[in-house]
């Protein structure tokens, strides 16, 4: 029978954008809880469990309040991001992560952003530098969680198949990229969150040049993060271009949970106790 723990037990929140992104994220708990009592008005879905030593409750926004195409999309064609690698929202320049790149307001001198975000708080930060030191050493575990997953149908590389360029893109404009040693690499920087899908190599260009350089688009952070102690981590589904498909969200959904995983092995349980109680705050987001 699975424990029940309170409400207040909570202290990490896992919030998913697609029911491919939720199945993900329940396959890297190491043990399922019972949900804990909720409130008469809140008729959201939880799942509770245990991720190594933290207590995570995880949601999934509800069906028909977000795009069909929310997982992310790659932003800068000359960084060598690929179909299932993983982008982590670290601060840069004057971004704090996230960038809301379609709010703001029309000026006399053109199209004024407001949409910045506070940067993660320093526990977040401290497990970004963390995982980057496990890795270099060789202790990087991202392969081992992305295992979990491979009994899922359609969740692993194989299941992706081969790059969408082969199939839409004029020959002669293909990159001839190396083999590389890692089957998925993670990628740190700004992440351009909005409310449109983009679909257009040169508006991806240009949002990212006019931002300094974004390492990819996504849909629902922003909309989600105003308010909440965050990380945003996207696995890689499409170039933002003309020729979207949703063949690779799966594998890129098992990337960016395998990713989330690693990131919580690096965050000690005292750090994250202090800030918040998850299922409280998630509450008043959903």
């Amino acid at each position: 029978m699975a424990r029940q723990l309170r409400r207040e037990d909570y202290t990490v929140g896992w919030v998913c954008a697609l029911p491919v992104e939720l199945a993900a994220a329940q396959e890297m708990l190491d043990e399922e809880h019972d949900m804990p009592p909720s409130s008469t008005h809140d008729t959201n879905i939880y799942t509770c469990g245990r991720v190594g030593k933290h207590n995570v409750v995880i949601a999934c926004l509800p069906e028909g309040q977000m795009g069909t195409h929310s997982a992310a999309a790659v932003a800068v064609k000359d960084a060598d991001i690929r179909l299932g690698d993983v982008v982590v929202s670290k601060p840069h320049q004057v971004h704090g992560g996230v960038v809301q790149y379609d709010s703001g307001k029309v000026t006399p001198s053109g199209f004024e952003r407001t949409g910045w975000l506070d940067a993660p708080p320093p526990v977040l930060l401290h497990a970004v530098t963390n995982l980057k030191a496990s890795h270099m050493r060789g202790k990087y575990r991202l392969s081992e969680y992305l295992s979990k997953l491979d009994s899922l149908p359609g969740f692993t590389r194989e299941a992706a198949g081969y790059s969408l360029c082969r199939d839409h893109c004029d020959k002669s404009h293909l990159a001839d990229r190396e083999p590389r040693e890692q089957e998925v690499l993670v990628h740190y920087g700004t992440i351009a969150s909005g409310n449109q899908v983009i679909r257009n190599a040169a508006e991806r260009d240009r949002i990212s040049a006019e931002l300094g350089g974004v390492l990819c688009f996504e849909m629902e952070a922003a909309g989600l993060m105003n308010s909440f102690p965050y990380l945003v981590i996207r696995g890689i589904s499409d170039y933002a271009d003309s020729h979207k498909s949703k063949r690779w969200q799966p594998y890129a959904a098992a990337t960016a949970a395998a990713c989330a995983q690693a990131m919580l092995s690096v965050i000690p349980t005292t750090e994250v106790e202090e800030i918040v109680h998850v299922l409280t705050t998630l509450l008043r987001m959903l």
